[in-house]
């Protein structure tokens, strides 16, 4: 069994995951439509706390055959949305090497000559395995992510990092607010996040590598604070509210259980704000754009 054969496996083993999940999805990726791949993404994020482009999952797990391997550590996300450690252990699992070499062993005869060539060979194998890991350490870089002015780390549920390859991103594990990234080469890192300015950088090879500091978005920051507070002065509230919010504010309410999305214009969702309430402190930002003058006019929010 090919690499590939094995992909494909792989990708029978998500969509069980993910029927799993919403029973009432009874298609094949054919039929994946882009409401499921959403909901691939964001239980994607829940299980395995790594994020995949609605891209990727058009270009690799849409089509009914694959010409080439995904970068493994996207495999290493898809095998644990599976239940394995990463695709190593997915493809240990499904007994590749061993359903390989018993195939040899069948056609010889010489079974204590085949035994002794397994030996060597596993033996090697061990050997570069080390010797792969001893280089792979060295090209890991461990980098935290910062606050401009408070020079504090940033909560890693509000960034996510992507490493950007011609017109692919490929998500970036992010281990207490510090990114783990394996390079031998220069690539380029965008950080993303709805309380800070977005940045692009290029990660090299070097030890050790600086800080990535990021530039908080003042507006974003204050919706942040009014959402997470207690602030009971709803007057003062409704005044800042006012400041920040662009009169043609959009916000668009994810609801759970794949239950639709909810509208509000500024005025409704000031309201909404002005009061503080459990459902309220429940609501994750996802997305914030600001228009040229810097107020908030796109506001998008998943409701947990």
């Amino acid at each position: 069994m090919t690499p590939l054969d094995l992909f494909q496996n792989l990708k029978k083993d998500v969509l069980l995951v993910y029927k799993e999940q919403y029973p009432y999805f009874q298609g094949t990726w054919k039929t994946f439509s882009s409401q499921d791949i959403q909901n691939l993404i964001e239980l994607i994020e829940i299980k395995v706390k790594q994020s995949v482009s609605e891209k990727w999952i058009y270009t690799h797990l849409k089509p009914e055959a694959n010409e080439k391997l995904p970068r493994k550590d996207m495999l290493d996300i898809l095998s644990q949305l599976v239940g394995f450690s990463k695709w190593d252990e997915y493809v240990y699992k499904n007994k590749v090497v061993v359903a390989k070499l018993d195939k040899e062993i069948k056609k010889s005869n010489k079974n204590k000559v085949i035994w002794f060539v397994g030996l060597l060979i596993l033996t090697g194998i061990s050997a570069f395995i080390l010797y792969d890991q001893l280089v792979e350490k060295n090209n890991v870089h461990s980098l935290q992510v910062l606050d401009s002015y408070t020079d504090d780390k940033i909560n890693t549920d509000d960034i996510k990092a992507v490493i950007v390859n011609d017109s692919t991103e490929t998500p970036l594990e992010i281990i207490d607010s510090e990114l783990q990234i394996k390079t031998t080469d220069s690539i380029k890192v965008v950080i993303k996040s709805p309380f800070y300015e977005k940045k692009e950088i290029m990660i090299k090879n070097v030890h050790p590598h600086p800080n990535i500091i990021l530039e908080p978005n003042d507006y974003a920051m204050m919706l942040k604070g009014f959402m997470k507070s207690d602030i009971k002065d709803w007057q003062t509230r409704k005044g800042q509210l006012d400041m920040i919010f662009s009169d043609d504010l959009e916000v668009i309410v994810m609801l759970k259980n794949n239950l639709g999305a909810e509208y509000f214009n500024k005025y409704e969702f000031s309201e909404k704000l002005i009061i503080p309430t459990a459902s309220l402190k429940k609501m994750k930002v996802l997305e914030i754009k600001n228009a040229p003058n810097k107020q908030i006019n796109f506001i998008r929010i998943i409701q947990q």
